[in-house]
Formats: structure tokens, sequence, C-alpha cells
């Protein structure tokens, strides 16, 4: 058996395995607790990856070094612990800049990442899609190119000229141009993408079915509370960003209104901007949902800022404006009593079990009730001359039956109680 070392497992338990070492500043900002929980965080990200963390180092400073980000003592010591641990990899817990990672990296003799490309290297390995891959390449892509550039500093700085014509100078321009090009390639393939997705919504919107997104941090239990809805089987397991390309399923339950329940990708903190950039396109979803099941791992020592964090993208991608229902997931990993209620209590939310089913039907309701508040099922006649009141019908409203007549279309249609009086004088009594 291998020992245990800061609550991970090392030795013949991990062989073959790449070893890292994961770090973090302090800044007088932070607490100390937050800091070590997000080391924590980023330790699983690095058994996501398939590393094992084999020791975590911090240090309290004003403000980062310019030049390595940590100080030069401390970064002695994580050369030292590298070799004493031998670890061929370190994870900087925060962004580097492509000079801090170039220095710290010749100063260690290892390889050097930061968080974002640790995140990077996740999303490369899970994506299936022909467009979760594009995503990701995009996203890879713009992060590499400040890097590539910084590489080739040395020549820049000395102005072109005399003993900076050549080899080196051509293959930076080259490769700029290589990736500029492919970056460019590939958003017209979003693009592409882009618009199928909006034929697909359309459908749906012309189908009257309603969409409902779920949204949450990562590994908060989104797919398995999708499959336990849907009855499907996608792929869950206990780990960060094991979703990374989008789903859809149809939820029809007895006795309930049909609606379509999409997955995706789980957010995280310091979720970096280059995969917001690259995965807007799935992240559409969201914006035309019509309503959002915030899942929240109301079993994790840090639901506050997992929610915030949540809450954050959500005001950035500009959706935080929907109904959002609060599903209080994993309750079956806590006591019953004064703690779980404390947390009910506290967030406002519906406790559930997405792995046993607990409180599913009560998330049911608070679905229907937010997709239909006050709907009536009545029957409308709308002229063939009136295009945008059939519009908004199908819109707004669940259709439950439809017969073309030869001057008008005869709806039967489920309409919420704010659309009613818009289409009022259709109804047929």
């Amino acid at each position: 058996m291998g020992e245990r070392r800061n609550g991970h497992m090392i030795g013949n338990g991990w062989r073959g395995r790449e070893r890292a070492i994961v770090g973090a500043l302090r800044l007088p900002a932070a607490r100390r607790w937050q800091v070590e929980e997000s080391l924590e965080e980023l330790s699983g990200l690095v058994a996501a990856a398939g590393g094992v963390v084999v020791e975590r180092v911090m240090q309290e400073r004003q403000a980062p070094s310019p030049s390595l980000y940590f100080g030069r003592g401390k970064v002695a010591e994580i050369a030292e612990a590298a070799s004493r641990q031998k670890a061929r990899l370190f994870v900087c817990d925060d962004a580097l800049s492509p000079i801090q990672e170039r220095n710290i990296s010749k100063e260690l003799g290892i390889k050097v990442i930061d968080r974002t490309a640790l995140i990077l290297d996740i999303f490369a390995q899970r994506a299936r899609t022909a467009e979760g891959k594009l995503q990701v390449e995009l996203a890879q892509l713009t992060y590499l190119l400040p890097r590539l550039i910084g590489q080739w500093t040395h020549l820049e700085r000395l102005g072109g000229g005399i003993g900076t014509r050549g080899p080196g100078e051509t293959q930076l321009e080259s490769d700029r141009r290589v990736i500029r090009r492919r970056v460019m390639q590939i958003k017209r393939e979003l693009q592409r993408v882009q618009v199928h997705r909006r034929l697909q919504r359309e459908g749906r919107r012309r189908a009257g079915v309603p969409v409902v997104a779920l949204v949450g941090y990562t590994n908060a239990g989104k797919t398995t509370l999708l499959n336990r809805l849907a009855g499907s089987h996608l792929v869950a397991h206990d780990q960060l960003f094991v979703t990374l390309d989008p789903a859809a399923r149809l939820v029809d339950d007895a006795g309930h209104a049909p609606f379509i329940l999409t997955d995706t990708v789980g957010f995280i903190r310091k979720l970096p901007h280059v995969l917001v950039a690259a995965f807007r396109a799935t992240l559409e979803e969201l914006a035309v949902a019509d309503a959002l099941v915030h899942v929240v791992d109301a079993s994790h020592p840090a639901i506050d800022e997992h929610m915030a964090a949540v809450n954050a993208l959500l005001a950035e991608l500009e959706v935080a404006d929907r109904p959002i229902i609060l599903a209080l997931n994993k309750v079956d990993r806590m006591e019953p009593g004064p703690g779980l209620d404390a947390v009910v209590d506290r967030f406002a939310g519906i406790p559930i079990s997405a792995a046993t089913g607990a409180g599913l039907d009560r998330l049911r309701a608070a679905v229907e009730a937010t997709l239909r508040p006050g709907a009536r099922a009545i029957t409308l006649c709308i002229p063939h001359g009136e295009g945008a009141a059939l519009a908004l019908a199908y819109d707004r409203g669940r259709v439950l039956g439809r017969q073309d007549e030869p001057d008008h279309v005869r709806l039967e249609i489920e309409l919420p109680g704010a659309v009613l009086g818009a289409l009022r004088s259709f109804q047929v009594v």
C-alpha cells in the first residue's frame, strides 16, 4: 500500500500517474480557508486530468512577483519538493503570464501550467462531439497564441534587422498565421453550429414545448438529475467536468405538462474567460430557456462559494433574469435534522436527491408552476392573416391540438396567465 500525504494517496496506488505539486498565493484580500479550498479543488482537477497531487504549497504575499509569481525563496522550496517527490509537473492555482510560466519552469526544471491550462486539458479529454472538440480547440488556440509569441520575445526586443532575420522570425510569423487562420476557420464552423441549434430551438418552440436548462457548479449532480427526470442514461460520475457536450431530453411524465430539459457544462470558480468565450454557442441554450434549475451540492462545505460562482457567470451571460428554481441536491449525504433544515431554510431551495429520487415530485411541481403560472387551457380561432398572434400562441403556449380551416387556424392551447389578455380576442367561448 502507498502512504497518504496531504490527503492524497501516493506510492504504489498511483504508479504510472503524473505526479504534480500544486501551489497558490494568499493575497491580503483572501482568507486562508478560501485558498485552501481552492487548492483542494485544484487537486481534484489534477486527478480529473489523470494526475496525482503529491504536495501542496502556499505563500502569503502582498502581490504576485512580476517575474516568478511566487517569491524566489518559495520557488526554490518548490524545486526541492519536486526533486524529493519526483514530481514532473507544477500547477499554479491562478493564471500565469507567459513570462512567469516560462521563468518558473526554468527555475524548477519541470513542466509548469496554470489552472486555465489544466481545465483546457480536461476539456480536451472529455470532448466527444464535433462541436465540443471545436470549442475546446478554439479555447486552446486562444490560450496558446500569447504564449507562442512569448517564446520569441527575445527576437522581437531586438527590433528586427541584422541578426534577427532568418528561420526564427519566419517561424514566429508562420505560427501566428497558422493559429489565426485556424481560429477563424473554427469560428466559422461554430457559427454553422449556432444556426443548426437555432433551427432546433425554433422547432421546439413551434411544438409548444417549453425548455428548462440545468445549471450549476461542476459535479453538483446535473447529469444524474437529467437521467432521473428524463429516464435517460447519460454518463455521470462523481468527478469534475464529466459533462462537456450539451444534451437535451424530453421530460414527459403522466399527469404533468412535458418540457425539454437541457444539461450544460458545469461552472467553476476562476472559470477561464477563453472557455466562456469558446462555449458561448453551447451556453446560448441558457438564453432561450424558459426557466433555469440551479443544481447545488447541498452537502458541500463551500456551498456559498459555488453558488456565488454560478450566479456571477449567469450575470456575465446576461441570463440572471430568467426564472430560477434552486434544487439543493445530494441531501442523501446529509443527516436529517436541524443541519439539513437550516440549509433548506437559508437558501429557500427544494431539497432533493437525484441519486435516490427523493424530493423530485416537489421539484417537478415547482418547474410546472414556474413554466405555467396561472395557465389555462382554452380554444383559439386565429385568422390566417394574424401571423403575429399565431406566433405568440406557439411561442408562449403549449399547443394541445391544431385544426387548419379555410380561413383560420383552430388551436386547443394551454396559455400562461400573462399571455391570455393578448390573445383573448381570438378565444372561442
